[in-house]
């Protein structure tokens, strides 16, 4: 900057990048390793100041957006008078860093709203959300849109011609849009907004409430004394546990699980036809997924109406896809082939089960399309729970069969959990890995075992809201200490959402792995199921009750439970239902299950919702401390039952003292 202020004859400065995305934010190792408050104060006032260099510099500056600005990135971008973008869904801006339980730090609280108003700023500061270009035009995050990157360009150097002594708004006295601050109509929107908030989050995540502190506080002050204000809450948050947590499993975890690290990998993955058994919401959601990548796919099922429901519902996806030109949509439905015949799989490259969770049914339908696969081929199975060794039993090549276990709906879903077994090859590993990529998923890699990881996990989350339940604990409490904690979703909520029927079909299965289910939450769901035919929210009727007006608790529910003990505490709740799932992580760490402790972390995060204000399971674990968690875990068991006794495994690393991540 000061090599350019020093030229002769600057006219302007056009800020542009050489990579593929103009800039992606903040140095994130410094931010996670730093734990000093004067030290992240001084590095936020050397920013800061550099970007009001940029914009107090007496020359216009253009920030040229051929590529997404995200974070401290879209920030630099706000510092300079005018915004240009390339118009292409790919070229995306934001302010995420809510997510990573922290808040903008470079202005962003204070030049967003300045810019666009109050209230179209919180819905981007306070939700973290990102938009593509040419929605931020509509809501002036960006000033101009440009057909290819040379107009980027040249439209930046047009403007500063035409715009010599350009100022930002909130340096020459313009008001902000919309309501002003210190009104009463301000007020409202950051009332509204804090209530909203709080009602989303149940207070478990600081980051975004101290971003709307940021506004409302900085916005009467002048803008100097405004960054002031949102330097200390960023600090705040930066040093704090939360962050820490939330940037190594979002960020570091997260990014790890997406370049495949410590995998095996494939040059050419030799994959163009993807055949797909079983029409249902599930393979309807990977055939449209597959074509959206480019895969010529075959759908295949036993009954033309179900094949007539999978076309409706790729036609209805393919129809929302707005951001695809209207002939990449049709091209996308055309590489999608819908028969009743399994000769039209021949050659397919990969073929994915995903007919409904039964052992025999799987089998039949392995030992007849299996054949058709092109030689090399691999063969998934998409299941929840069934081991992926019993399902090979049948097969001609154990060593190309994988497990591939979706989520649904799998359109929005990111997830997906790889299951390989002793004979599963490292090129069928690969060639998963490779597919999964290109339908835009995060995989984790699991052993095999009956339920894997995740649905052990969830598994362990909504049987304990069961349980409470027939314990005699009242049911809003029930679903308020879980929200209090952090869960995405509460455990009777998100039961009823799965379906009380499936959850006793899981029942039968668990039992025939010998799983111990002697459990009074167990019973409870089975009487609501057999006896009083609540099968859950596709039912109309669960443990809630479903109609018009929303959702309302089943009032029979404390007719099936246990006289109601002495209450307990909302604290109590919670800790039980995050110590359930941590220590069933925990228990597919020692059995092997789990082959990479960061695994754990995203596939419980991304896959069944566990509060993400934690890191994860196995960062809870670390947090709480091992020695306190162990007590905790041994006093449950205690007062609870065997399922919570904790495995060897958490006695010796309390024991030396050790934790699941290095702790920072």
């Amino acid at each position: 900057l000061a090599w350019a202020k020093a030229r002769e004859g600057l006219r302007g400065i056009v800020i542009a990048s050489g990579h593929k995305d103009f800039c992606d934010g903040a140095d994130i190792d410094r931010l996670y390793k730093e734990r000093d408050a004067a030290t992240m104060m001084q590095r936020l006032k050397q920013l800061n100041g550099l970007y009001r260099a940029i914009e107090t510099g007496g020359v216009p500056v253009v920030a040229a957006l051929t590529g997404s600005a995200l974070g401290g990135g879209y920030e630099l971008a706000l510092a300079c008078h005018r915004r240009i973008a390339l118009d292409d869904a790919r070229v995306q801006v934001g302010l995420p860093e809510v997510n990573l339980g922290v808040m903008p730090g470079a202005g962003g609280t204070q030049r967003l709203p300045r810019l666009i108003g109050i209230q179209a700023a919180l819905e981007h500061i306070a939700q973290g959300k990102i938009v593509r270009a040419p929605k931020a035009i509509k809501v002036g995050m960006v000033d101009e849109l440009a057909a290819t990157p040379d107009e980027v360009h040249a439209k930046a150097v047009a403007w500063i011609h035409a715009n010599k002594h350009a100022k930002q708004p909130w340096d020459n006295g313009t008001p902000i849009p919309g309501p002003q601050p210190g009104s009463d109509q301000a007020r409202q929107i950051l009332m509204a907004g804090c209530a909203m908030l709080r009602k989303k989050t149940s207070g478990c995540y600081p980051a975004p409430e101290l971003a709307i502190s940021s506004v409302q506080e900085g916005l009467p002050l002048t803008f100097d004394r405004a960054i002031e204000v949102e330097s200390r809450y960023f600090t705040q948050l930066a040093i704090s546990d939360q962050a820490k947590d939330m940037i190594r499993t979002i960020w570091y975890h997260r990014t790890a699980a997406e370049k495949h690290e410590g995998l095996p990998k494939i040059a050419d993955p030799k994959l163009k036809k993807i055949g797909i058994l079983g029409a249902g919401m599930m393979g309807a959601g990977l055939a449209f997924v597959s074509a959206q990548a480019g895969y010529e796919v075959v759908l295949k099922d036993v009954k033309q109406e179900q094949l007539d429901k999978a076309k409706a519902h790729c036609d209805a996806q393919a129809a929302e896809a707005k951001h695809l030109p209207a002939e990449a949509r049709a091209k996308l439905l055309e590489r999608i082939r819908y028969t009743l015949s399994a000769d039209d799989l021949d050659g397919c490259d990969m073929i994915i089960e995903a007919v409904f969770e039964n052992l025999e049914l799987k089998h039949v339908v392995t030992k007849e399309a299996e054949p058709k696969l092109a030689k090399g081929g691999v063969w998934a199975s998409n299941t929840s729970a069934i081991p992926i060794g019993d399902l090979a039993t049948v097969s001609a090549d154990p060593s190309h069969f994988i497990g591939l276990h979706f989520f649904s709906p799998v359109e929005k879903m990111q997830l997906v959990e790889i299951i390989t077994t002793a004979q599963t090859s490292d090129e069928t590993l690969a060639r998963a890995l490779a597919y999964t990529r290109a339908i835009k998923k995060l995989p984790i890699v699991v052993g095999d075992g009956y339920a894997f990881y995740t649905t052990r996990v969830f598994s362990a989350y909504i049987l304990e809201g069961a349980q409470l339940v027939a314990e005699g604990h009242d049911p809003v409490v029930i679903e308020h200490a879980a929200r209090k904690i952090g869960m995405v979703v509460p455990p009777l909520q998100v039961f009823d959402e799965v379906t009380l029927t499936l959850g006793v079909k899981g029942f039968k299965m668990g039992r025939h792995y010998g799983k111990s289910l002697d459990l009074p939450g167990v019973a409870l769901v089975e009487a609501m199921v057999e006896t009083h035919d609540r099968g859950g929210k596709a039912a109309g009727k669960g443990f809630y009750d479903y109609g018009g007006e929303g959702r309302t608790l089943w009032a029979g529910l404390a007719e099936l439970a246990a006289p109601r003990p002495e209450q307990t505490g909302v604290e109590l709740i919670g800790r039980r239902l995050l110590t359930l799932q941590a220590l069933e992580a925990s228990r597919c760490v020692a059995e092997g299950i789990v082959k990479n402790v960061r695994d754990a972390e995203v596939g419980a995060i991304f896959g069944v919702g566990f509060a993400p204000n934690t890191g994860g399971p196995l960062s809870y674990i670390d947090r709480r401390g091992l020695t306190q968690f162990v007590a905790d875990c041994d006093g449950f068991a205690k007062a609870y039952g065997a399922r919570y006794q904790p495995p060897q495994l958490l006695r010796d690393m309390a024991k030396d003292g050790k934790t699941f991540f290095e702790m920072v």
